[in-house]
Formats: C-alpha cells, sequence, structure tokens
C-alpha cells in the first residue's frame, strides 16, 4: 500500500512503500543531489565488506505517524496566523480600531517565527523546497562526519581508562559478585552452568587430537626427567622404614603355598636336569632332597623374621638403592630401560587411553548433581562468596582485577570499538538514515515549530506594544 506525505510547505510529496524510501528530496534522487545508488555503502566503505544496513521496522514507521501529525498541527498553526494577520491587515486599515494592529504584529511575527524554525528544521533532513541551499540538508550530506565523530565522542568520554575506573570503582564488583554468590540458589545456578560448559567443551574436543597431545606431553615429560635418582630415594625410606617387609612376608608365603601344591613338578624338574647315566632311583633321591630343603628355607623364611635371607635381601636392597642414586652405569641402565619402555606401543595406548577415562569421569561427575566434583564446586562457590563479601582486602583485588581487564580492553581495542560505530554509520544509506533519525526526533523538533510560532507572536507583541508606546 502506498501512501503519500506532506513534506514541507510547498515541498514535494515523499512517496514510502512498506517503510522503504522511494525517491529524494533533492534533485536527482540522492541525498547529495547525486544520481548516485541509495543502495550503495558511503564513506568509503566497500560494498563487499559493508555492514548491513538497519531494517526500517513497524515502530519507526508507527513513529513516523506520529511526526506527520505533530508536522500538520505545526503547519496549521502557520496557516492559522497568517490567516489572523491577513484578517487584522483587514481590520485595521478598516479602522475597526487599534486593536487590529497589535494583533496584526503578533501575527507576522508568528509567521516569521514558524517559517524560520520550519526552515531550520527542515534544513537537518533535506532541501527545503527542494532547492539546494548551501549548509541544508544536514544530516544526509554529512551522515559520515557525524558517524565519525560519534565514534571520536564515544572512545574520548566514555572509552577513557580513567573514566571506566571510576565507574567500575563506584559499581563495587567485589562485593556484589560475593553477596550473590555467597546466596546458595545463585552457586547452584553457577555449578549447573560451569557444569554444562564443561560438557560442552569436553564434547567439543576430539579424543583422538587430545588423547596425541596427552601422550605426547607423558612422554616429553618422562624422557626429560631423570627417574633413577627418585626410585633410589623412595627405595632408601623404604628399606629404612622396613615396609617391604610386608611385601617379603607375602612372597615367603606364596611360595610355600606354590611349593606346597607342586611337590611333584619341583622334583620332576630336577630329575630332569640330571645326567643321563645317573640311576633313577639317586635321581629321585636327589629330586626329594632339593625339594625338602627348599621347602624347609622357605617355610624358615617365612616364621623367622631375623633369618639371614632375609637380612641378605634388606642389605642388597639398600645397595641398590644408594647406586641408583650414584652408580651410573646403574642410573644409565634405568633410563634405557625407561626409554625402550615408553617406546613400546602397548604403553603408548595406556597412556592415550588416561584421556577416555578421565573424560568419562569428568562427564559422568558433571551430569551428576550429587557428584563430589559438583558438591565441591558449590561448596568452593560460597565459599569465594562469602569471603567477597566480607573481606575487603578481597573485594579490593577482585576490583583491581576487574578495572584492569576493563581498561587494558577499551585502551588497547579503542580504535576497534570506535570504528564499528564510524563504519556501520558510514555503511546506512543517507536517506534511510535521514528518515530513520526523523521518526525519532522529528516530533520534538515539530514542537520547536510550534513554540518558534507562540514565541515570535508574543515578541512581535510586545515589540510592538513598545514601539506604539514610545511613539505615542
Amino acid at each position: 500500500m502506498e501512501r503519500t506525505e506532506p513534506d514541507e510547505p510547498g515541498g514535494p510529496d515523499r512517496a514510502v512503500r512498506g517503510g522503504a524510501v522511494r525517491g529524494g528530496g533533492m534533485p536527482g534522487g540522492g541525498p547529495d543531489g547525486g544520481a548516485g545508488d541509495p543502495g550503495r555503502p558511503k564513506g568509503g566503505v566497500a560494498a563487499s565488506t559493508a555492514l548491513p544496513a538497519f531494517a526500517y521496522t513497524e515502530a519507526d514507521e508507527e513513529k513516523r505517524r506520529g511526526v506527520r501529525r505533530m508536522k500538520a498541527t505545526a503547519t496549521g498553526l502557520l496557516l492559522g496566523v497568517a490567516l489572523v494577520f491577513v484578517l487584522a491587515t483587514w481590520a485595521k486599515n478598516a479602522g475597526l480600531g487599534g486593536w487590529a494592529g497589535y494583533v496584526a504584529a503578533a501575527a507576522e511575527a508568528g509567521m516569521v517565527g514558524a517559517l524560520a524554525d520550519w526552515f531550520a528544521v527542515t534544513a537537518l533532513f533535506r532541501h527545503p523546497l527542494g532547492i539546494p541551499i548551501p549548509h541544508t540538508a544536514i544530516i544526509p550530506n554529512k551522515k559520515d562526519q557525524l558517524g565519525a565523530s560519534l565514534g571520536s565522542f564515544v572512545g574520548e568520554n566514555f572509552l577513557s581508562s580513567d573514566v571506566v575506573r571510576v565507574r567500575l570503582r563506584a559499581v563495587g564488583i567485589g562485593s556484589r559478585l560475593g553477596a550473590w554468590l555467597a546466596q546458595p540458589a545463585h552457586a547452584d545456578r553457577v555449578t549447573a552452568e560451569l557444569s554444562t560448559a564443561l560438557r560442552g567443551a569436553l564434547t567439543v574436543l576430539r579424543d583422538s587430537d587430545v588423547q596425541a597431545v596427552v601422550g605426547e606431553a607423558i612422554t616429553r615429560r618422562a624422557e626429560a626427567v631423570e627417574i633413577a635418582p627418585g626410585i633410589g630415594k623412595t627405595l632408601q625410606k623404604v628399606v629404612a622404614d622396613g615396609a617391604h617387609h610386608r611385601a617379603v612376608d607375602l612372597i615367603c608365603t606364596r611360595a610355600h603355598d606354590w611349593l606346597v601344591f607342586h611337590s611333584d613338578s619341583v622334583m620332576d624338574a630336577v630329575e630332569g636336569g640330571a645326567p643321563g647315566w645317573t640311576p633313577r632311583f639317586v635321581d629321585k633321591k636327589i629330586g626329594e632332597r632339593v625339594y625338602k630343603e627348599l621347602l624347609r628355607f622357605v617355610t624358615e623364611m617365612r616364621d623367622m623374621p631375623g633369618h639371614p635371607a632375609r637380612g641378605a635381601i634388606d642389605r642388597f636392597l639398600g645397595d641398590f638403592a644408594a647406586d641408583l642414586q650414584s652408580d651410573t652405569d646403574t642410573r644409565a641402565r634405568v633410563e634405557r630401560m625407561k626409554s625402550e619402555l615408553l617406546a613400546r606401543s602397548e604403553v603408548q595406548d595406556v597412556i592415550a587411553s588416561v584421556w577416555a577415562s578421565v573424560r568419562a569421569m569428568i562427564i559422568s561427575a558433571a551430569e551428576d548433581d550429587r557428584s563430589e566434583l559438583r558438591l565441591r564446586a558449590r561448596a568452593s562457590l560460597l565459599s569465594l562468596g562469602s569471603r567477597l563479601a566480607t573481606d575487603s582486602r578481597l573485594q579490593a583485588k577482585v576490583d583491581g582485577w576487574v578495572e584492569d581487564a576493563a581498561v587494558y580492553v577499551v585502551t588497547t581495542y579503542r580504535g576497534e570499538i570506535t570504528s564499528l560505530i564510524s563504519d556501520t554509520v558510514a555503511s546506512w544509506d543517507a536517506e534511510h538514515t535521514s528518515r530513520k533519525i526523523e521518526a525519532h526526533i522529528g516530533r520534538d523538533l515539530q514542537f520547536i515549530r510550534i513554540n518558534g510560532t507562540v514565541v515570535g507572536a508574543l515578541a512581535g507583541l510586545i515589540i510592538y506594544t513598545v514601539a506604539h508606546a514610545l511613539g505615542a
């Protein structure tokens, strides 16, 4: 549906179809009097990189209807004072009374004020009556400069480090955050959000990539650190504390039990190793003897804490612990064994599978409301909130961190932030920009026309009265 609206007294009508502008208020159809494409971005912004123009919404159209009503009111008032001027002038010339001069003077000044303010308001958005008078159609012609000025104004007055620090310090983020986190409901909410974010991050990560990184990190770390001295110190402490005695007891017990249940195997092994020329009964006797002696030895080791063999084991482990720490050959052999062990595919597979296990454990804990992970996270948040709410030193630290971060952002990226404003304004079509701005502030500007009519009339009346009084 096409609608037309009066633009200004005697000016051309503007056609609007669905809120989009058709035509222009200047010769040639362009906002600057040229024949340029109204859809092409201005201000040096390339079409391929131009920002999308803002939409002319139904709310904007509703505002424009209000502007048209106020235009009609202001124009009607102008026509009204013009009619009063005509009638008062006729009455004055007809000699109907001295009052007619006062009314005519007031009406004349009201017309002057109304026309002057109409010209000023119209010159903001278009050329009055379509005449390209200098310094008119300010918004369409100076749109890019206005955008650059707005960006500079924002950068100087809103993105300065002093302004940011003062404003953030007045907010008191640390104390507010502490009071907010100290409430259990809020701690539950933050815990749930963190769990969701954690699950999302773990879902996005590719297992193969993480496994490769984890495997490489563990392998590189293990190869970079010599393990023999650390093992030697640990073994030395174990021997000094007698912690290895339980392991010796277990070995002796298991060895005794194995010998009891596998006596035939032991004797067969001894007999099988005998020379072929010895008689069988001799081999059998020797096997039984060896088995009995072996069983006796293991039984004595199991039952006698002070057995000489146990002392020999203690001395062997002590010497081995010392060699691991100081003997070059022993340490080199341990390092070679470590490298060979890490190079085995089975070990690499185990290292790579660590990530899968950790990932599954974390996801399971994040999904469970009563898991230890979430309970500890909730407790930590509550504790942090309580401390932030009461500890002024911690509040000052948090406020300082936030201020430093904000200042870094605004000082480092001030140019990008302000260029977003100037580039966005530059990408707008001049005619669309003018109409959108007029839709938002045009109604108030029409009050200027009305006020100009009223104030002009009052000023004209006062001037005429003073002049008449002085002349009398």
